[in-house]
């Protein structure tokens, strides 16, 4: 849904500018089925521009974004990167890297396992024994190039870090914030999902997106509800 307020937001601008910054707060879940999308130019300017979206069903505000648009940078290398990824995740996954599919462990948790190929560390999804929940997973879509709203939507495509404690259940998230850091090289996307604290009711969870160069493309942190025991 991230990915769809985003979209929404850069065709209501024009100019060819990409989304460096999503903030979402999830009011209510949708049924599957037909969705509109609100926009309003808050800001258009010269380097920076702000869209407001407002995904709905029937009268029902489902997510309230403010969307970000500008340029993010691809083109020339950052003067400075803390890239938690590369040194773990190798480019493409290991041959005995499963994809999600009929018979996974994780089918029918990954929804969007349905429509692109994602595989999973299936040891990174283990109750973690008081150690720091890290899940890994590489990602990319069937048949096409990652674009930048694909990469927007690997910042919330792994299980909740929850898993790490053994909650599996439903994890609604409340708000999301991602960001764009530059726009993604064909090929395999890497993405580890960590969090600092895990509580009885509440949790954060951020993920890191990385592309087969080895670039940082997104990262996300959101705020969500622990799922029952």
């Amino acid at each position: 849904m991230v990915a769809l307020c985003a979209n929404a937001a850069r065709t209501a601008h024009g100019d060819g500018v990409e989304p460096v910054a999503v903030s979402a707060s999830f009011l209510w879940a949708p049924d599957p089925g037909p969705m509109r999308l609100v926009t309003s130019v808050r800001k258009r300017g010269r380097r920076i521009s702000v869209v407001d979206v407002e995904l709905c069903q029937g009268e029902r505000t489902a997510v309230h974004a403010v969307v970000t648009l500008g340029e993010p940078e691809h083109l020339v290398p950052p003067l400075f990167s803390a890239n938690p990824v590369v040194d773990l995740m190798a480019p493409e996954p290991p041959a005995d890297v499963a994809p999600i599919g009929p018979g996974h462990p994780m089918s029918g948790l990954v929804h969007l396992a349905e429509g692109c190929d994602v595989r999973p560390v299936i040891e990174t999804l283990q109750p973690t024994d008081g150690r720091p929940p890290l899940i890994q997973m590489w990602v990319r879509p069937r048949g096409v190039a990652p674009d930048v709203l694909f990469a927007l939507m690997c910042g919330d495509v792994s299980a909740p870090v929850t898993f790490g404690v053994g909650r599996t259940g439903w994890a609604p998230t409340v708000q999301l914030t991602a960001y764009l850091r530059g726009i993604p090289a064909d090929g395999w996307l890497r993405v580890i999902c960590s969090c600092a604290q895990i509580g009885q009711d509440w949790f954060d969870e951020d993920h890191t997106v990385v592309d087969a160069d080895g670039r940082i493309v997104v990262q996300s942190r959101q705020l969500a509800m622990v799922p029952a025991p």
